[in-house]
């Protein structure tokens, strides 16, 4: 049952402690084993949890860990077993028909039981693992691999003892205290503490889940925000260029719209350029956005002035600006490129401009600041 669709915890039970067989590593205190896990099943009852077995033969843990839970079972708060046997095999707890457990049989249509086994598995809220072997220590380690709360009662040796030992190394969120209980002999009174560390366990796990896809949604918020700025960022400098001043003599409002408007287009391709990124927040983004569409713009406009010294006398401000935002948004896009150029001694590259004044084209400088040559000088010959 997937796990989207339970309102109630469920414990996947594995194990074995039957005597008859040869257990690596071996078994130990087998003799307590059956009412250790009647105790655990009253106490996983008690604690709201359906159970999940695999048989019902008494030589796994699966039929005792049943019985328990079934005898803790009350009319008013019912609980469910779901049985998830081989595909041509039932199941049979021989439980009284007065009892308040249901046991659900659930059959998968894959041939292989393997399938079911561990498909259920890491589709449980836990896994209570007692002796065993091979298969339960298996089960054991694909739980830790894929962070599913595991409970390995190490009293009573076999693969659930082996399970305890590489949960002391790997941890997946169990404290030390935890790890202790686990570990020591078996007590009458441990289920309830083992059952609540299998369930803390699983609140560790949800807890972890619930801050990892809080995060993703506010780094999708600050993604989609930072989209949705970018735009209005470029809308704003596009307005600028239909709302210019006329031409006319420099005052303050006609050199705050030549400056500012792509200023503000180059915060907008930045905050494009960081919607590509991860490593770095959308604040620092728009920061260096604008250092870059800054510098470009003012070495862009200087370059002008060098050029047509009487720019400010008749400033043309719409003309210009369509040369100066996409300048600066570009500047702001690959804001990178333009601090690697100034590292180098060199000044960002800007596109040719037409002058204002005169209609002539007027290339910029890229560095220097030099304006080029109107009148080149024909080169002397030489006898």
């Amino acid at each position: 049952m997937p796990a989207e669709a339970r309102s109630r915890p469920l414990i996947a039970v594995v194990g074995s402690v039957d005597t008859a067989r040869t257990f690596t590593p071996p078994l130990r205190d087998a003799a307590s084993a059956p009412e250790a896990a009647r105790l655990l099943g009253a106490e996983l009852y008690r604690a709201g949890c359906d159970i999940a077995v695999f048989s019902s033969k008494p030589t796994y843990v699966e039929a005792d860990v049943v019985r328990g839970y079934a005898e803790a079972g009350t009319a008013g708060a019912p609980g469910t077993v779901f049985a998830y046997p081989p595909r041509h095999r039932s199941v049979d707890f021989a439980l009284p028909p007065e009892s308040c457990v249901t046991v659900r049989t659930v059959r998968d249509t894959s041939g292989e039981w393997e399938l079911s086994y561990y498909r259920t598995l890491l589709s449980a809220d836990g896994v209570l693992l007692m002796g065993g072997g091979q298969s339960t220590r298996i089960a054991g380690i694909i739980a830790m691999a894929q962070q599913v709360p595991v409970l390995p009662v190490a009293a009573f040796g076999g693969g659930a003892g082996q399970v305890w030992v590489n949960l002391d190394k790997i941890r997946n969120g169990v404290d030390d205290s935890a790890i202790a209980l686990m570990g020591d002999d078996w007590q009458p009174d441990a289920a309830p503490r083992l059952i609540a560390s299998l369930l803390e366990q699983r609140e560790h796990k949800r807890a972890a889940e619930d801050a990892a896809r809080s995060t993703r949604r506010q780094a999708a918020w600050r993604a989609n925000a930072g989209l949705v700025i970018s735009v209005l960022c470029i809308a704003a400098s596009v307005a600028a260029i239909v709302f210019a001043p006329p031409s006319g003599p420099a005052d303050a409002r006609s050199l705050s719209s030549l400056l500012l408007a792509p200023l503000v287009a180059a915060v907008g391709g930045a905050l494009i350029r960081h919607s590509f990124e991860t490593d770095s927040g959308s604040l620092r983004a728009s920061v260096r956005g604008l250092g870059a569409g800054l510098v470009s713009v003012l070495l862009y406009c200087a370059s002008q002035l060098l050029t047509v010294p009487a720019l400010l006398d008749d400033l043309d401000v719409r003309r210009l600006l369509f040369f100066t935002v996409p300048l600066g948004f570009s500047a702001g896009f690959t804001f990178d490129l333009v601090f690697e150029r100034l590292r180098s001694g060199a000044g960002p590259a800007a596109p040719a401009a037409v002058d204002p004044l005169a209609g002539s084209a007027a290339t910029s400088a890229t560095g220097g600041g030099n304006p080029p040559p109107t009148d080149p000088v024909p080169a002397r010959q030489t006898t």
